[in-house]
Protein backbone atom coordinates (compact mmCIF):
# COMPACT_ATOMS: atom_id res chain seq x y z
CA UNK A 1 0.00 0.00 0.00
CA UNK A 2 1.49 3.37 -0.84
CA UNK A 3 0.63 7.00 0.51
CA UNK A 4 0.72 9.91 -0.99
CA UNK A 5 2.17 12.88 0.36
CA UNK A 6 -1.45 14.81 0.87
CA UNK A 7 -2.39 11.68 2.89
CA UNK A 8 0.45 11.81 4.72
CA UNK A 9 0.35 15.32 5.70
CA UNK A 10 -3.66 14.24 6.99
CA UNK A 11 -2.23 11.96 9.10
CA UNK A 12 0.47 14.06 10.55
CA UNK A 13 -2.42 16.41 10.83
CA UNK A 14 -4.42 14.12 12.90
CA UNK A 15 -2.20 13.11 15.28
CA UNK A 16 -1.38 16.88 15.90
CA UNK A 17 -4.39 17.18 16.64
CA UNK A 18 -5.01 14.37 19.31
CA UNK A 19 -1.32 15.39 20.80
CA UNK A 20 -2.64 19.44 20.94
CA UNK A 21 -5.54 18.69 22.76
CA UNK A 22 -3.65 16.04 25.56
CA UNK A 23 -1.10 18.26 25.99
CA UNK A 24 -3.61 21.34 26.57
CA UNK A 25 -5.64 18.58 28.80
CA UNK A 26 -2.63 18.01 31.08
CA UNK A 27 -1.80 21.80 31.02
CA UNK A 28 -5.06 23.01 32.17
CA UNK A 29 -5.48 19.35 34.66
CA UNK A 30 -2.02 20.65 36.57
CA UNK A 31 -3.10 23.72 37.69
CA UNK A 32 -6.66 22.76 38.66
CA UNK A 33 -5.40 19.56 40.24
CA UNK A 34 -3.17 21.95 42.62
CA UNK A 35 -5.57 24.21 43.07
CA UNK A 36 -8.50 21.70 44.17
CA UNK A 37 -6.70 19.72 46.70
CA UNK A 38 -5.63 22.72 48.38
CA UNK A 39 -9.50 23.60 48.03
CA UNK A 40 -10.33 20.19 49.25
CA UNK A 41 -7.36 20.38 52.19
CA UNK A 42 -9.25 23.61 53.67
CA UNK A 43 -12.88 22.63 52.97
CA UNK A 44 -13.87 18.56 52.23
CA UNK A 45 -17.29 19.43 51.28
CA UNK A 46 -16.52 20.76 48.45
CA UNK A 47 -14.72 18.07 46.64
CA UNK A 48 -17.90 17.34 44.26
CA UNK A 49 -17.11 20.99 43.03
CA UNK A 50 -13.24 20.51 42.74
CA UNK A 51 -13.76 16.92 40.39
CA UNK A 52 -16.09 18.27 38.63
CA UNK A 53 -13.39 21.34 37.79
CA UNK A 54 -11.26 18.56 37.14
CA UNK A 55 -12.89 16.33 34.87
CA UNK A 56 -14.11 19.67 32.50
CA UNK A 57 -10.87 19.87 30.65
CA UNK A 58 -10.82 16.17 29.41
CA UNK A 59 -13.38 17.57 26.65
CA UNK A 60 -10.30 18.78 25.02
CA UNK A 61 -9.37 15.35 24.09
CA UNK A 62 -12.31 14.29 23.22
CA UNK A 63 -12.59 16.98 20.61
CA UNK A 64 -8.94 16.63 19.45
CA UNK A 65 -9.86 12.74 18.82
CA UNK A 66 -13.23 13.77 17.13
CA UNK A 67 -11.41 16.05 14.95
CA UNK A 68 -8.75 13.32 13.37
CA UNK A 69 -11.32 11.23 13.16
CA UNK A 70 -12.81 14.02 10.77
CA UNK A 71 -9.63 14.58 8.93
CA UNK A 72 -8.69 10.82 8.41
CA UNK A 73 -12.33 10.73 7.04
CA UNK A 74 -11.62 13.14 4.70
CA UNK A 75 -8.67 11.19 3.25
CA UNK A 76 -10.44 8.04 2.84
CA UNK A 77 -8.06 6.77 5.69
CA UNK A 78 -10.67 5.03 7.77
Amino acid sequence: MTIDLGTAIAAIGAGIAILGGAYGTGVAQAAIGSAGMGLIAEKPEQFGSALLLLVIPETLVIFGFVIAILILLGVGLI
